[in-house]
């Protein structure tokens, strides 16, 4: 008898050969009841474009009403996907590639299916299961067909569009975790000195920080922001850069701390060999080695000299652990201990700085039997300007953003509006923007170039944080186009969104705005806020690159459809249908963008 499955080709290059998907000569196959043949993969490829191949398995059936009301995604998509293949690692991919999607939305490639099913053969009842897939979360499959890149699926479009579209606002949120982990103390020492000091690499760490903050705080995770922010100026710049951090009340205590200081101080004969302020020195050498080089702590660490400073910042990160917020799991009579166990110290910092907060760190757990036994460094690569000295400061690069922000909107509109009160914070929005994609755009331990010319904040420059906030104001336009036709009289009310007909959708540029942006944002949060809490070693990622490059390409896919697409027809009955279609996924695209902004601090502009 012949073995049950699908043969794979070889020699196939997806990066290189055409789109899989398009006519081949292979003959269809038909399936019995007791069927047994081998379902070959097409090897030959027309230039011709076509669906994908007749042999193909199909599922078209309604699904049940409590798995329909039920937010898809694409990580229970996938897993659904990996688990229909049976046991093993994760095989499926989604695409993104536009090329790619006009045949295909997952693929699970030829070589992982072949190293999966050792025989070059997917079985039969592997591909039924795969087509045939439901579950909650899980997109509906219109079919499942086999392809020289591999076993490609497609959905059911126009009942993904009907499902995400009708419940817009579910994909603009996260799915806050019933238990969303410790507590997190975010902790910043560039955020102790003066603006004027600021170097772009502490700036670097100041807004990782921040993100990361509003990350973690959007799952439900319980953040406390230290130091508390003391210097006024400081105060006055974090509110231009729209970073959200605390202001200090009053200062943390230091007299326990000091009194385990000066009962742990190295015997000097000769106290007047210390620096002036240094109450002791302390040696780490020991926790180095307790702790383990391979932990990430660096080998020179010896001693430690003790100051008044010193023992203040330790203060008040004892204090931040031991404060306990009403929302905390753990109730305001939990044990002392319970709660450095319950929480997990972040030390933001910039790679200058690394050195010193290891000596801080290993401090602490000198000083302190109740500090936290989870302390993680996420450090901040460097910061490098080209063409530009090494000196220049965070409010000097504030500066320089804002005048070529102001210098671009007199060339565009002819006129200087920096003194227009209407135009002040629309210029101070777009100078942090620029800032804040630049900064955060590349994996924060990565080493950052920035390029100061007056190109880089261009809205014409995909990469930048003004292209972003330019495409934002195009949506708000079409949106106040539509709403002041409507007024007129040219357009009707915008209908229920449960009698769009979403059918209508059949422009590729509309399949990867909602499948490449809104379908996925859910998933993307999550990633944003993931912290390895319990990964061993000092020191800890974080993907604050991620919101930033989603925005980017958001803005550019849009950019493409607005620009090829009239979204505002000319007003006539039959053409509404279609318009009020695009305007519900323009509106989800919008929910979107907005709340991507959010998490970066920037509000909407309606104008540039």
């Amino acid at each position: 008898m012949e073995p049950t499955g699908l043969m794979l080709p070889g020699g196939f290059n997806p990066d290189r050969d055409p789109v899989p998907g398009e006519a081949s000569t292979t003959p269809p196959i038909v399936w019995g009841p007791r069927d047994h043949r081998q379902i070959p993969f097409p090897a030959n490829r027309s230039s011709r474009k076509s669906d994908l191949p007749t042999f193909c398995f199909r599922f078209r059936s309604r699904l049940p009403v409590a798995m329909a009301t039920s937010r898809l995604g694409v990580g229970e998509t996938l897993g659904a996907l990996n688990a229909a293949l049976g046991p093993g690692g994760p095989v499926w991919l989604k695409e993104t590639r536009a090329r790619h999607l006009r045949a295909r939305d997952f693929l699970a490639p030829r070589r992982a299916l072949q190293a999966r099913f050792g025989d070059g053969q997917v079985p039969e009842r592997v591909v039924h299961a795969v087509a045939g897939l439901q579950g909650p979360g899980v997109a509906p499959v219109l079919r499942c067909a086999p392809t020289p890149a591999g076993l490609a699926l497609q959905l059911q479009r126009s009942a993904v569009f009907e499902r995400v579209l009708g419940a817009v606002a579910a994909y603009a949120a996260p799915a806050v975790s019933a238990s969303p982990g410790p507590r997190v103390i975010l902790h910043c020492p560039a955020l102790r000195g003066a603006p004027c000091a600021l170097r772009l690499s502490q700036l670097r760490a100041v807004l990782v920080a921040d993100h990361l903050s509003r990350a973690l705080h959007t799952h439900g995770v319980s953040v406390r922001l230290v130091p508390a922010v003391r210097d006024p100026h400081m105060l006055t710049f974090l509110q231009q850069l729209r970073v959200d951090w605390s202001a200090a009340s009053e200062r943390a205590a230091t007299e326990a701390l000091r009194s385990s200081a000066f009962a742990k101080l190295t015997p000097a004969n000769d106290r007047g060999a210390l620096p002036l302020g240094v109450l002791g020195r302390v040696c780490l050498k020991e926790l180095v080695e307790e702790r383990g080089r391979t932990a990430g702590y660096d080998p020179n660490l010896d001693n430690c000299l003790v100051t008044e400073d010193l023992l203040s910042v330790l203060a008040e990160l004892q204090e931040a652990v031991q404060h306990s917020p009403e929302d905390s799991s753990l109730g305001l009579a939990a044990a002392p201990d319970a709660h450095a166990d319950s929480c997990m110290v972040v030390h933001v910092v910039s790679c200058e700085e690394e050195f010193q907060q290891q000596k801080l760190d290993l401090l602490w757990w000198k000083l302190d039997d109740q500090a936290p036994l989870r302390q993680k460094h996420l450090v901040c690569g460097p910061v490098k300007v080209a063409g530009a000295p090494d000196t220049l400061t965070a409010p000097e690069y504030y500066e320089l953003r804002h005048a070529q922000v102001c210098k671009a909107s007199a060339l565009k509109h002819g006129r200087d509006l920096a003194q227009d009160p209407a135009w002040t914070e629309t210029f101070g929005v777009l100078a942090v923007a620029s800032i804040k994609f630049e900064m955060l755009s590349t994996a924060p331990q990565s080493q950052l170039l920035l390029a100061l010319a007056d190109s880089s904040i261009s809205t014409k420059g995909t990469k930048s944080g003004t292209f972003v906030m330019y495409n934002c104001a195009r949506l708000a336009t079409l949106f106040e186009g539509y709403k002041r036709n409507m007024e007129q009289g040219l357009y009707p009310t915008f209908p229920a969104v449960n009698s769009l007909d979403f059918s209508l959708l059949q422009d590729e540029g509309e399949w990867l705005l909602l499948f490449n942006s809104v379908l996925p944002f859910p998933d993307l949060l999550s990633q944003t806020a993931a912290l390895a809490c319990t990964a061993p070693g000092l020191h800890i990622t974080a993907r604050t690159e991620m919101v930033c490059k989603f925005l980017v390409q958001l803005s550019m896919d849009f950019s493409s459809y607005y620009n090829r697409v009239h979204i505002l027809g000319e007003p006539r009955p039959h053409l509404f249908d279609q318009m009020f279609a695009r305007l519900q996924l323009l509106r989800a695209v919008r929910k979107v963008l907005h709340t991507g902004l959010a998490m970066l601090g920037l509000p909407p502009l309606s104008h540039i």
